[in-house]
């Protein structure tokens, strides 16, 4: 079922030999297997080790930058770097839709506050993410600048970039965008009821497909990074509101 799913993304880039058709059937299998591996052990890191976030902040670091080299390292063809030119075209738009999405997450919490418990979100940061009151100030400037960053080099550039390279538009979207909402599963465990956690998630792929669309017209993940910035902004504010 694997190799007929590959066969049918490969076939659709264009029409070559069986054997360079095989190479590209073997390159994406093992660059499918990288993401997966590089979510999955964030899930373990975060679900199951559940370390202090500078621990689990620097196996983060080690996980989105040495899979995408090891990666390159094995298959030349990787692009690693095109996706990192900074580009002012599309930035406007960026900036005022990242402000709407600020003035949506937190007119969003104030709105549902009444209606959903968001008291475990702040047990769940003190209890499994060590962030407190003391260290909130610099982990909300790392999530909100470095980590949205990180995140945006593996997901829109590296698993976005190469995935359309390798299988086309359409795989590249449900692909980075789905695995960028599941690997958020795990650090959102116990927040929210089955329901509110089935609608972040589905907030998140959504999100996901938008940063593609975003950085696709303009050739650079900068663009989405000062969305996903003033997202993390809007989520940083409420933590701040829960945790007083």
């Amino acid at each position: 079922m694997t190799e007929g799913f590959l066969l049918e993304f490969t076939n659709n880039i264009i029409p070559v030999k069986k054997e360079v058709t095989a190479f590209l059937k073997k390159r994406l299998l093992y660059f499918i297997a990288a993401v997966i591996l590089a979510c999955g052990i964030m899930a373990f890191t975060d679900g199951v080790i559940m370390p202090g976030y500078a621990a689990k902040s620097a196996v983060k670091i080690a996980v989105f930058l040495i899979i995408p080299l090891l990666f390159a390292r094995f298959f030349k063809e990787t692009d690693l770097t095109s996706f990192l030119r900074f580009s002012k075209s599309g930035l406007k738009t960026a900036l005022l839709l990242g402000a709407g999405i600020y003035l949506i997450i937190t007119g969003g919490y104030f709105a549902l506050s009444g209606i959903i418990d968001f008291s475990k979100i702040a047990g769940s940061l003190s209890e499994n993410a060590g962030v407190t009151k003391e260290n909130f100030l610099f982990v909300s400037l790392y999530i909100s600048f470095a980590n949205s960053l990180l995140e945006e080099f593996f997901f829109r550039g590296f698993v976005f970039h190469n995935a359309k390279n390798l299988s086309g538009r359409k795989f590249a979207y449900i692909f980075s965008a789905g695995a960028f909402s599941l690997y958020h599963t795990a650090m959102m465990l116990g927040w929210f009821s089955l329901p509110v956690f089935a609608l972040a998630l589905f907030g998140l792929f959504a999100g996901g497909i938008v940063f593609n669309r975003l950085n696709e017209k303009t050739g650079s993940v900068y663009t989405s990074w000062f969305v996903h910035m003033f997202a993390n902004f809007g989520i940083n504010t409420v933590g701040f509101i829960l945790l007083k």
